[in-house]
């Protein structure tokens, strides 16, 4: 095959695709996706939930895969955070999500991409309680995406989990579908009211609009930032791990979890400053 018959064979493949959905409100969510420093449009997707729409430039621009970027992502947003953070994605040859949730174990599910399973079913279950779905008639509902089915594509099975999410909330932007490139997505969004996530403030702002987030909020005394001894033990708790973290992405050039380790250490930072950079108003 020549060089132009390769890359035109490239080209007809589907381009690879990410969203993230955040159990909280945009404004709530920006100043700590804000970390993650990436191009993003947010914007609501239901009463309670959010969407990240990214540019996508870790994995078409690099050649790390599109799903270890979305598991280092989710990972970063839900740690330290009262709300869970699901990361749907796909690519040529399959999709799935993944489900991120404080320092629990992030759980997720694949299909290949003619729709064929390949996950195992007791992690929809887990799935179903962490989000708090309905145990009898959305279980069901998730059981049936993990059954062979000779119509539904793995990108269908992404729009059949998304149908389930409708029921606890979830009411994606017109024209915002799984499987689409990000240069669909985002146009989707872009005529939605959004906030887009480009501008870099800065640890000591950014810290501060975390900070000011979180305090104007009914969870602010839940978060590793309140004030108490274990409040203390747990920022220092993220801070040991987010070393780690960081420096094995730094390792694997993995972008999404150096953002991770970034964020782990940015929670322990405000947890330990607090006392600092709260009185500077």
């Amino acid at each position: 095959m020549s060089t132009e018959q390769s890359r035109t064979a490239r080209e007809a493949r589907p381009a690879p695709g990410a969203l993230l959905l955040c159990r909280a409100a945009p404004e709530s969510v920006a100043p700590v996706a804000r970390l993650l420093r990436e191009d993003m449009l947010l914007a609501a997707a239901g009463g309670e939930w959010s969407v990240l729409v990214p540019e996508g430039r870790p994995w078409l621009e690099g050649d790390e895969p599109v799903d270890r970027v979305l598991n280092g992502w989710a990972t970063a947003l839900a740690v330290g955070a009262p709300w869970p953070v699901l990361a749907l994605w796909w690519d040529a040859d399959r999709a799935g999500y993944t489900l991120a949730s404080g320092f629990r174990r992030p759980v997720g599910y694949v299909w290949l991409a003619n729709g064929t399973p390949a996950g195992e079913d007791e992690a929809m279950h887990t799935f179903a309680g962490r989000l708090g779905l309905d145990p009898v008639l959305d279980v069901q509902s998730l059981d049936e995406l993990t059954r062979a089915d000779l119509v539904a594509d793995a990108r269908a099975r992404l729009r059949g989990l998304i149908a389930v999410l409708t029921r606890a909330g979830v009411s994606l932007p017109d024209g915002l579908v799984p499987g689409e490139s990000a240069d669909t997505l985002q146009a989707a969004v872009g005529v939605q009211p959004h906030i887009r996530l480009i501008e870099w403030w800065g640890w000591r702002d950014t810290l501060r609009a975390e900070l000011d987030a979180v305090e104007g909020g009914r969870l602010g005394a839940l978060l590793p930032w309140a004030c108490g001894p274990q409040a203390r033990v747990l920022a220092l708790a993220q801070i040991a791990a987010g070393l780690p973290v960081t420096a094995w992405g730094l390792r694997r050039r993995s972008g999404g979890w150096i953002a991770a380790g970034a964020l782990l250490l940015a929670h322990g930072a405000v947890g330990l400053a607090y006392s600092s950079v709260g009185p500077l108003d």
